[in-house]
């Protein structure tokens, strides 16, 4: 068994895997003291992850991954950790957070729509000024004075993200476009994208839970739709946009 702490989302969480991949994928995490709650992998945790990458290949038309059961814990510790974190209010987001001038903005769109690109134009952009937060799955909490998004592990396939937390000022759709437009929407307009790119929980009993979340994060920050070229000026006009 091998046992270690993370700090994240203000949290100190006592992890015990049965490898050692886990450990260091999250070693930038790593500390000492006493934990707020322990998360166990065992094997019938990484069991489930296999089965689901399986289902996720088929419906996507990919040929299967032949992922190790250390790959296939790092999901497992993921998800146990963003589960046990709804008691802490805080949820995982799928996509890619940036921070300028102290204030987070959060893009989030389906895959392949150019989250990452866009926030890599931001940072080209700003500079010492941009801060890349997380670029895949950053942790939110909402408090009761607003949103603080939080870097985790899970960082992306380019492994941009920092360990830092940082006030949420709005969070945008992302959609390709010829044009630049954005447009200021609704928190109800946001919601179904909201609840696609959250991580939702396995255990059905924490559905109450999550969805309180979700219904206190709705009112506590700005929402956007982004059509955006994929060109510098993109960055740009979201920033204009945006930091208002």
């Amino acid at each position: 068994m091998i046992e270690f702490s993370l700090h994240m989302a203000d949290r100190i969480i006592a992890v015990r895997t049965n490898h050692e991949e886990a450990k260091r994928y999250c070693a930038a995490y790593l500390c000492g003291g006493t934990p707020d709650f322990t998360v166990c992998i065992s094997p019938a945790d990484i069991a489930f992850e296999r089965e689901k990458a399986q289902r996720e290949d088929a419906i996507e038309g990919k040929s299967e991954r032949n992922l190790t059961d250390g790959q296939l814990e790092i999901a497992a510790v993921q998800r146990k950790i963003a589960e046990r974190l709804f008691d802490f209010d805080t949820i995982l987001l799928h996509g890619s957070v940036v921070a300028v001038d102290g204030q987070a903005y959060l893009f989030t769109a389906k895959s392949g729509t150019g989250k990452s690109t866009h926030t890599r134009l931001w940072r080209e952009l700003f500079g010492d000024r941009a801060v890349m937060v997380n670029d895949d799955k950053p942790f939110l909490r909402i408090t009761d004075a607003g949103v603080l998004a939080y870097g985790s592990p899970w960082n992306g396939k380019h492994g941009l993200g920092t360990n830092t937390c940082v006030p949420l000022k709005a969070i945008c759709i992302l959609e390709r476009g010829d044009q630049n437009r954005s447009q200021q929407i609704s928190a109800k307009d946001a919601l179904f994208m909201l609840l696609q790119q959250t991580n939702r929980p396995m255990d059905r009993r924490l559905m109450p839970k999550y969805m309180d979340l979700i219904d206190r994060l709705a009112p506590k920050v700005s929402f956007y739709r982004l059509a955006c070229n994929m060109e510098p000026e993109a960055a740009q006009a979201a920033y204009e946009a945006m930091r208002r």
